[in-house]
């Protein structure tokens, strides 16, 4: 003989279908082990931007007699005077013409390169361009120095800002056309047929149809390429010679002397050439994960 308990009398959670829901909740494990690699990893890159900021506010001469982790007592912005007067916005100007100059033209082309791929991916002269594109992911730049220089030089460029615009919208192209070709093959091929009917022409449809649909990855690889060109060192270092001519990495050296190297002045510039990258990196972070992101998953 079996009894059971009223409904009113039941004990709460212990119906079928509480013991269901109960049982049907995943349990939470504490990952030790991957919170302790990300405090890890997270002390490797925050020790050296703390000591970069409060480097930069020493003086030289206190930089060697103290801790080079302890704050400074007296904290001076002689060093940010001292980069400002050293022809600092001259150098900051040219990076900002080389970035501009090559990302725009460089997004440009790579769109309507991905545009004419995906559309007329069953010509076989775009499936070689296509192949063609991918080969120039898998050619560093360090490889194509010497050549380049050749190149620079007999076109008369060198010393110059086209000398470093040309390279990097080059170097530009390939991921670019990757990502956006990704991106256009992902719109629908109802909306290419509805613009046709339409009597809209491929140039407007590209324009006008598929530029909107693929604007997140747009910005995806105008902030990448930016990024990447901002802070280029060697095709300035191969391909200029004069002060005038210096972008902001390269001018890091005016800061070298011949028996010494003024390191409070060094951080300082360099604290000044990464805010603008700080800057677009805080507001295109999560355009640029998740156009990556989208971009190689599809």
């Amino acid at each position: 003989m079996t009894t059971t308990l009223p409904e009113a009398r039941r004990p709460p959670g212990t119906s079928p279908r509480d013991r269901q829901r109960r049982s049907s909740r995943p349990t939470r494990r504490r990952n030790w082990v991957g919170g302790l690699a990300g405090w890890l990893w997270l002390v490797v890159v925050a020790v050296p931007l703390y000591w970069t900021l409060i480097t930069s506010l020493k003086a030289q001469s206190h930089y060697y007699a103290s801790n080079p982790l302890v704050p400074p007592g007296d904290p001076t912005l002689d060093n940010y005077r001292l980069v400002v007067e050293s022809d600092f916005l001259r150098y900051f100007l040219n990076s900002v013409v080389v970035t501009a100059g090559a990302v725009v033209p460089a997004v440009v082309c790579s769109f309507m390169a991905a545009y004419a791929i995906v559309r007329g991916r069953h010509l076989q002269v775009l499936r070689a361009m296509n192949g063609l594109f991918l080969m120039g992911l898998a050619i560093p730049l360090q490889a194509t120095v010497i050549p380049v220089y050749l190149i620079i030089i007999k076109l008369q460029l060198y010393d110059s800002l086209p000398a470093l615009i040309l390279p990097s919208i080059a170097f530009a192209v390939p991921l670019s056309v990757l990502v956006l070709a990704n991106f256009v093959r992902d719109v629908p091929k109802e909306l290419f047929d509805s613009m046709r009917v339409d009597g809209a022409t491929e140039w407007t449809t590209m324009w006008r149809l598929a530029a909107p649909l693929t604007r997140p990855a747009i910005l995806t690889v105008t902030i990448f390429n930016a990024l990447t060109i901002w802070n280029g060192f060697l095709l300035p270092l191969v391909l200029t010679q004069s002060p005038e001519r210096r972008t902001l990495p390269l001018a890091l050296w005016t800061f070298q002397g011949q028996y010494g190297v003024n390191v409070p002045a060094v951080l300082a510039a360099v604290v000044l050439t990464t805010l603008p990258v700080l800057i677009l990196y805080a507001f295109g972070r999560r355009q640029l994960l998740s156009g990556l992101t989208a971009g190689f998953s599809r």
